[in-house]
């Protein structure tokens, strides 16, 4: 077993027993709520995200594996008493193996994606909406883990929350504007549609897609993720621990096959008085 192969099981047994095991200090009824608010992308909760993934079957020869640390903080600013700018930033740390065939393997930073959204206190009918620009900046560290290109386009997310269930969905497209011109242009559309419940105890049970339409190389990657968290609280820190089994339903060249896992570990911080 390589030392990436035996991460991933240690960051999963680990999320399983910090889930099931971990004795929560916190009140219940806080515990589900917090739940309920993690379930909406633009609540206003700020939140520190580290997301796990582990992805094989990847390559012109199916070779490749790869492990990806997503570190996605997660900001929001009250503007007044009735609008909300969040901000989601996701910054991938990346070592992957046997991608391109003769490379070997690589470790680094990849491209980082800034989404900025515009979000109205939720009113009694529990419709939620936010959009805003969306933005790729090329922070690879190194050229086989990025796309050289500058980026920017729409984002918006749509969803309802009735009692202990979320629907809804986020999509943005993102065109490359500049960069390297020996590397291919994007523009490419993501769409996210999602469903959850959340149950006593601070539990979400839910599903999702992860659905990218590659415009300029005219094909498809996408991900069906059923994904089950616990909300608790370790010393004075709230957490949300969560694992996540996906399936690659389709797939491009430079994508993922087949079976994958994502765990992920975020720590909350509600505002005071709420």
């Amino acid at each position: 077993m390589k030392l990436y192969d035996f991460s991933i099981l240690f960051i999963v047994t680990l999320c399983l027993m910090l889930m099931f095991f971990a004795i929560p200090a916190v009140a219940q009824d806080d515990a589900d709520e917090l739940a309920k608010q993690l379930a909406n992308p633009v609540a206003d909760l700020a939140s520190f995200p580290f997301q796990f993934n582990y992805d094989t079957n990847i390559g012109p020869n199916d070779d490749g594996k790869r492990f990806t640390l997503n570190i996605q903080p997660v900001i929001p600013f009250e503007l007044n008493n009735k609008w909300i700018l969040l901000s989601r930033t996701i910054v991938p740390v990346m070592y992957q193996d046997d991608i391109v065939p003769g490379a070997g393997s690589k470790t680094g930073l990849s491209d980082t994606v800034q989404s900025l959204f515009f979000s109205p206190h939720p009113g009694p009918s529990g419709l939620i909406w936010g959009v805003g620009p969306v933005l790729l900046l090329p922070t690879a560290s190194d050229d086989e883990l990025g796309t050289e290109k500058w980026g920017a386009g729409p984002t918006g997310v749509v969803l309802k929350q009735t009692g202990p269930w979320t629907y809804g969905g986020l999509a943005n497209h993102i065109g490359s504007y500049a960069g390297s011109g020996s590397r291919a242009d994007i523009s490419s559309t993501f769409l996210n549609p999602f469903l959850s419940r959340v149950f006593h105890g601070g539990w979400t049970l839910g599903i999702q897609l992860e659905h990218t339409l590659d415009h300029e190389n005219d094909q498809d990657s996408g991900m069906c993720a059923v994904f089950l968290s616990k909300v608790t609280q370790i010393g004075s820190q709230m957490v949300s621990f969560g694992i996540v089994p996906k399936y690659w339903y389709e797939d491009s060249a430079s994508s993922p096959e087949g079976f994958g896992i994502r765990c992920s570990v975020v720590f909350l911080f509600p505002r005071k008085g709420r």
